[in-house]
């Protein structure tokens, strides 16, 4: 086994990731770090083997690990990394902080991030993949990121640094977001508290909130500007398309379109990542046999197959 850097965090080697996951599905991680602090992550990302690939992640609420695992070194923020402060119009939160909290707390403040409070998973999260809702994205309010590289470097990132687009930013996929600072609009915090059960009670009479799913499958077709805000004259829904192709309720093993909205996969009971993503590909196909458009996963698919 390869000789680790000598760390004041947590590094276990084979940990089980699939009770990381919304999913529950996926093989262990052949490393799972959970640094002290950003100096110790730092530090053993600059004395690891560079041969050894190092993946990001968060609660697990947009991913499948695949069922054969993650080779290479996990990295999983925990305490230290999740606090929240609000510092005039800037909220500054850890990558760990959960998007819920960070507008919840923003709300309290008079700050609005109420477009936070439904999506699901970590800040670090929503900043690669330039999350967003009802209308709004992180792309709108980002203003910096504190980050260490794969090399072990700590950097600040800017928003030219990152090129947002459309559920898409050009973070490089093994540098680590540690800490966000967002530059939040200002706003009543009773009615922005009311708007956001608001939107909550939306959601949960649209969305299959109780099952296991990892959000939105795919991707919405559809024409964005570079800052990632949607064009809606040119919106296509994914769920639509996947409901035109009769794929609503559609099963592979354990693995299901969510009846309730069809571009929800979820683990209905004992599914393994195989037929999840295997049941995807097949809604991928049936939709462009009927409509002519290729859906583009949404959800993060990573590791590796289980071996034969």
């Amino acid at each position: 086994m390869t000789e680790m850097p000598q760390t004041r965090g947590t590094l276990t080697p084979d940990r089980p990731l699939a009770e990381l996951t919304w999913m529950r599905v996926g093989g262990p991680a052949e490393w799972f770090f959970q640094p002290a602090d950003t100096a110790d992550l730092a530090a053993f990302l600059a004395a690891l083997d560079p041969a050894l690939p190092v993946f990001p992640m968060g609660v697990g609420s947009n991913l499948i690990v695949r069922d054969g695992g993650i080779r290479g070194v996990v990295v999983r923020l925990g305490r230290g990394f999740n606090g929240i402060a609000i510092e005039g119009e800037r909220v500054v939160a850890g990558a760990a902080a959960l998007d819920a909290h960070v507008a919840r707390k923003a709300a309290e403040a008079g700050r609005d991030l109420t477009f936070l409070r439904t999506i699901p998973g970590t800040l670090g999260g929503a900043v690669r993949m330039n999350a967003g809702c009802y209308g709004s994205y992180m792309a709108d309010v980002f203003e910096s990121a504190r980050a260490v590289t794969r090399a072990g470097e700590i950097v600040t990132l800017r928003p030219e640094d990152l090129a947002f687009a459309y559920r898409h930013s050009a973070l490089a996929p093994d540098t680590v977001i540690t800490e966000i600072t967002l530059r939040a609009p200002g706003g009543d915090p009773w009615a922005l508290g009311a708007k956001m059960t608001d939107q909550l009670a939306k959601r949960d009479e649209s969305q299959p909130t109780k099952d296991r799913t990892a959000g939105s499958t795919f991707r919405n077709p559809a024409g964005f500007s570079s800052t990632g805000r949607a064009d809606d004259t040119h919106e296509l829904k994914a769920w639509s398309l996947i409901d035109a192709a009769g794929m609503r309720g559609a099963r592979r093993g354990g693995a299901m379109m969510n009846p309730k909205h069809p571009n929800f996969l979820t683990n209905a009971g004992g599914a393994t990542a195989a037929e999840l993503e295997g049941l995807g590909e097949e809604v991928r196909k049936k939709v462009y046999d009927s409509s002519g458009l290729t859906l583009e996963w949404e959800i993060m698919r990573v590791g590796e197959p289980a071996p034969d």
